[in-house]
């Protein structure tokens, strides 16, 4: 009997296994790719009211959007057809539109240039306020390097203005940005409950004095230092209950350890939480901080160069400082045109990255977080200078050496921590 029900089972086990373009669908049923079109009930009564000119249901347009998210798989070769975030097409197609038709003229240039970052900063509040988790802005970021790498390749490259030396550093730079952005992406530091490390609930009470053998027949002194002794201990119980109560984290379950935060985006308590950084869709704390900050450095630094390159070999006549400004003629080729349009979208973008890489400097000198500056302002306890770009809070800064050694070796301390340290 056991041999047959074990058949049974990995028969069933064997009926369960998904071909490469098979899924399970949100109401948990088995589906196909090729049947996304199929038995769409939503999208038809939607399509009906349409065209009856009926007003359509309250829910209608939710539920079609549910179900084509749902219905959009791409074929994978381990566990079925994988889920394809629709948040990632938009940047895939808006990107190379936008920037050739700001190629077709200077007024056009203009106009994208200032409409693109503008849409992208109403889209980053809007998520915001939402509080939801979205994958435009890593697709924005890293199709934005594929992007302007494969043009530094097809375009410039081939000018013969740009050498081996200089495709080869382009190249190493854009491969460090990426592999420090990979070690971005893993575990910021997330504190994560270990039943085995939870302690009982039964509460242990000390003897009386009386009671114990050690003070019978003791003297009044003995007695006094007992109580003395308890009350200690009791005060001492108290701060700590406070204290776990001040940092526990409802939503997690677990008890925070200091300067730890809870992101209400990706619902996980991290370790001296920095801030939730949308463009690598992941929080930043004490486990990548370290990582987050070379990111930045290797691509700014590759960013600048390949600028200074494409604007050599676009006006070789004009100096690189000048050259943004000021480039006669380069309309007059649309390749010309196409990589002046790219220099100027990868100045806007390395603009607001190396404000965000002086306030991380910026902190990382005075050992206080973007979430601790944030709070400090709102309570208007920390010291604040030049436009708030500095705020010091005055507690846990040791000078600029000692705030750094910290920082640098804060990733190592993490290896240190048992579990029960954060529980």
């Amino acid at each position: 009997m056991k041999k047959r029900a074990q058949r049974d089972l990995k028969e069933e086990e064997k009926e369960e296994v998904l071909c490469c373009c098979e899924y399970v669908n949100r109401h948990g049923e088995r589906s196909h790719v090729a049947a996304c079109c199929c038995d769409c009930e939503d999208l038809d009564d939607a399509c009906d009211r349409f065209l009856k000119q009926e007003p359509q249901k309250p829910e209608a347009l939710s539920h079609v959007a549910a179900v084509v998210s749902d219905r959009i798989r791409v074929p994978w070769f381990w566990g079925g057809a994988r889920k394809l975030d629709l948040s990632i097409i938009p940047p895939l197609v808006l990107l190379p539109a936008l920037l050739h038709l700001a190629a077709l003229h200077f007024l056009l240039g203009v106009l994208v240039l200032t409409a693109l970052p503008g849409l992208v900063l109403w889209y980053y509040f809007f998520t915001h306020r939402k509080k939801g988790r979205t994958l435009f802005f890593l697709s924005l970021a890293l199709f934005s390097l594929a992007y302007m790498y494969y043009l530094f390749i097809s375009e410039v490259f081939p000018r013969g203005d740009v050498g081996q030396f200089e495709l080869a550093t382009v190249s190493l730079g854009v491969v460090l940005t990426l592999l420090a952005l990979i070690h971005t992406k893993r575990d910021p530091g997330i504190i994560r409950l270990d039943k085995q490390a939870v302690h009982s609930t039964v509460t242990y009470y000390s003897p009386p004095a009386d009671k114990d053998s050690s003070f019978s027949g003791g003297t009044q002194e003995a007695s006094v230092t007992a109580v003395h002794r308890i009350e200690s201990s009791e005060q001492e119980g108290l701060e700590s209950k406070e204290s776990s109560r001040r940092n526990w984290c409802s939503v997690c379950r677990v008890v925070r350890p200091p300067r730890a935060g809870h992101c209400r985006i990706c619902g996980v308590c991290v370790l001296r939480l920095d801030h939730h950084c949308v463009w690598i869709n992941n929080c930043v704390g004490q486990a990548n901080h370290v990582s987050f900050l070379l990111t930045l450095v290797f691509f700014l630094l590759t960013s600048l160069y390949g600028i200074g390159l494409v604007l050599q070999s676009v006006c070789p006549q004009q100096n690189v400082l000048t050259a943004l400004l000021y480039c006669p003629g380069v309309y007059h080729q649309h390749s010309s045109a196409l990589c002046f349009t790219c220099a100027w979208y990868s100045s806007i973008v390395t603009g607001g990255l190396l404000h965000l890489l002086l306030v991380q400097v910026i902190n990382i000198s005075y050992n206080v977080t973007e979430r601790e500056a944030r709070l400090a302002l709102r309570d208007k306890t920390a010291r604040s200078a030049c436009w708030g770009l500095v705020v010091d809070t005055g507690v846990y800064s040791r000078g600029l050496w000692s705030n750094w050694s910290e920082f640098m070796s804060m990733g190592d301390k993490l290896k240190l921590l048992s579990p029960t340290d954060l529980v």
